[in-house]
């Protein structure tokens, strides 16, 4: 037997998908992470795989595995001890930013401390202006004097940041020599992106580094003979050994391969809008997903830092299932930032948590308790859950079930105030999307939320728990390749920039394939470019055929800037000078995806496997609880209702009424 293993470590379940390439099924499991001692729970669930379902490591041909441990790093601030190298006079470059508000929503916003103190900001003597030319040839006195620097204050790895290093890196390969010369045992990080981009790239580096070397020992111990491929920020993958020195670009992995999975769910479900709603135990992430195609950007917040690279455009929220719920000096009720985590994890969960969670909010309301949780690594201990909730009961004067009650209206809000934020900046209606909830928590607060957005519909796949899992699974290896060509396309010697500039990408981007990956199957080739009008501060990604990047064609590229600067900003100046700054190729090696059969077809409406009482505004509501595997397409049911399944449990509030379709999604409508 072949299987195409993927998994996905979340901060509290570890998620692992399988699929047979015989049979054509997949199989499911999570097992609870092990932050204290990363990648132990992939190891566990390997042996898991092969005690409960008979799927010994030597037959995984393929795997594909997300981690958090980047984007923790940064979150925790526990990187190395990291010095910057930059042109001199430029060393306050982290410290002014872009001098502008982190939150615009919050007036007592502050922008956070950078990763690398101003003590451990050295400067270099040289200058490269922006056309790539020199201006004053770099001084190796002062690498020698910023290294003596490195010593002094215990540096464990450097960033080399030059200014217009983008367009002629000649000095930063020159410091780069001399520090492998002089200082071979520190870690040196020298890139191109922006100078922020490059610092969290090199604050996290050892760790992943440190990471993906004991994963690819653990699994060789194991048996496992396919080499692991790591998701990327990009919604593709790649080798586990580019992964460590290519880790900016796995910071946001397994919320990018959340998005990757949903896509795949809502080309499925032909849905033409979507809204990705993907709840773990500390937070939430928000995607946006158009026609069955996730949508990508430069920009996205890692902790509190953005990161300059192509990445699947997705946010996160501070709520998850894990949030803890707290009174303020005040006497105000909050839920999260902090998150009970997996361990002890929420009180319910009876391994030591005290203090009340999101989860342990629904435990009170009834809708969960009545099976165990995470493929049966959680049991679940609803009595425990009311004493940790009798607490908070206490210090608001509230009874028990109004309290749980507030906690999950407090937890929503905060979740409707963010991506109220979000939808106002990408300028789009929530009503005219879908959401599709997964994660662990998600499709237990999916009707919550749609409900306060005004949503009509919401998708809850069939494995919702492990979405992320086979988002990497299914995921193509991708990578971006990035040139800078500042052109101006009403001059004659442009397209021989252009085709030249594309030509260059083309091999560059095939010899990562080849070469690099050792990608053998079918690939395609995207181009862009970013372009402007010129005068304006900021560019617009536009894409163009391959026969316009191959030939060079300049009124092909101006007519497709206009009509995409009319599609974002709904004008166009036909008789403006445009420019392209960038030329861009994106290279997607496709591989194969599982295609599933139909699920079985009923007419009959679906059994419960038990009545329950939960609680709902105010009122206890008697809901059928029906098991997902017994349900079948076409039958239909009407809110409130719960739904159980290994990996985690739907909440249907009342108003919404559910069917099954094909493939085995549950489709949910508002009434209202």
């Amino acid at each position: 037997m072949r299987y195409r293993l993927g998994v996905d470590i979340g901060g509290t379940f570890t998620d692992f998908c399988v699929f047979s390439e015989a049979t054509n099924t997949l199989r499911t499991m999570k097992v609870l992470s092990t932050p204290e001692d990363p990648g132990r729970e992939v190891v566990t669930g390997l042996e898991l795989l092969a005690e409960r379902h008979g799927i010994e490591a030597a037959d995984i041909v393929h795997m594909t595995h997300g981690t958090t441990v980047g984007v923790n790093t940064v979150i925790q601030r526990k990187g190395i001890n990291l010095c910057l190298f930059t042109t001199e006079n430029f060393e306050d470059v982290l410290e002014l930013a872009r001098l502008k508000m982190p939150d615009p929503y919050n007036l007592f916003s502050r922008r956070p401390p950078p990763l690398v103190d101003r003590a451990n900001v050295f400067p270099i003597r040289e200058r490269i202006l922006a056309d790539g030319s020199v201006e004053e040839p770099l001084d190796e006195a002062s690498v020698m004097a910023a290294l003596a620097r490195v010593r002094s204050v215990g540096g464990e790895g450097v960033v080399i940041a030059l200014l217009h290093a983008y367009r002629n890196p000649a000095h930063e390969r020159a410091v780069e020599e001399i520090l492998a010369r002089e200082a071979p045992d520190l870690a040196v990080i020298r890139e191109y992106e922006r100078t922020v981009t490059a610092v969290v790239a090199g604050y996290v580096q050892p760790r992943i580094r440190h990471y993906l070397t004991s994963l690819q020992s653990s699994l060789a111990a194991c048996g496992v003979p396919a080499p692991p491929m790591i998701t990327k920020s990009n919604g593709g993958i790649m080798s586990a050994e580019l992964a460590k020195t290519r880790c900016a670009q796995m910071l946001l992995s397994g919320t990018a391969a959340g998005v990757i999975g949903a896509s795949h769910v809502a080309r499925m479900t032909d849905t033409a809008r979507t809204m990705s709603f993907d709840v773990g135990g500390t937070s939430a992430d928000v995607a946006f997903i158009h026609g069955g195609e996730a949508q990508y950007g430069v920009g996205e917040v890692i902790g509190e830092f953005p990161i300059y690279i192509p990445t699947v455009s997705v946010t996160s929220i501070g709520e998850g299932g894990g949030s803890i719920a707290w009174v303020d000096g005040q006497g105000v009720l909050k839920v999260g930032p902090e998150s009970a985590g997996s361990n002890p994890g929420p009180a319910c969960y009876g391994r030591g948590g005290e203090r009340a969670t999101l989860t342990d909010a629904f435990a009170v309301l009834g809708f969960l308790g009545q099976a165990d949780l995470g493929y049966s690594a959680v049991q679940m201990h609803s009595a425990l859950a009311a004493a940790a909730m009798d607490g908070i009961a206490a210090d608001l004067g509230m009874e028990r079930r109004a309290t749980a009650e507030a906690v999950v209206r407090v937890a929503v809000s905060g979740m409707f105030l963010e991506v109220s934020k979000l939808v106002s900046r990408h300028g789009i209606d929530p009503r005219d999307f879908t959401l599709q909830a997964f994660g662990g928590a998600g499709p237990m607060i999916a009707c919550f939320l749609a409900r306060e957005l005004g949503m009509r519909h919401v998708v809850v796949p069939v494995t919702p728990g492990v979405l992320s899992a086979f988002g990497g699974l299914i995921a193509d290896v991708k990578n971006d390749f990035i040139t800078s060509a500042y052109l101006d396309l009403d001059e004659a010697s442009s397209a021989t920039a252009v085709r030249d500039g594309f030509a260059e990408l083309r091999a560059e981007a095939l010899h990562w394939l080849r070469r690099e990956q050792k990608f053998e199957g079918d690939y395609r080739l995207v181009h862009s470019a970013d372009m402007r009008y010129r005068g304006q501060s900021f560019e617009i990604e536009t894409h163009i055929g391959e026969d316009t990047a191959r030939d060079g064609d300049i009124e092909a590229m101006i007519e497709a800037f206009h009509a995409e600067h009319r599609r974002v900003y709904d004008h166009a100046d036909a008789q403006a000078p445009v420019q392209a700054i960038n030329l861009r190729l994106v290279v997607v090696g496709e591989v194969a995806k599982p295609v599933f059969d139909k699920l079985a077809a009923s007419d009959a409406p679906p059994e419960a496997r038990a009545e329950l009482e939960v609680f709902h505004e105010g009122a206890v509501w008697t809901a059928p609880l029906f098991d997902r595997g017994d349900l079948r397409a076409g039958q239909r049911f009407a809110g409130p209702a719960v739904i159980q399944q290994d990996d985690c449990t739907t909440c249907v509030l009342p108003g919404f009424a559910g069917r099954i379709d094909d493939y085995g999604n549950i489709i949910l409508t508002s009434e209202a």
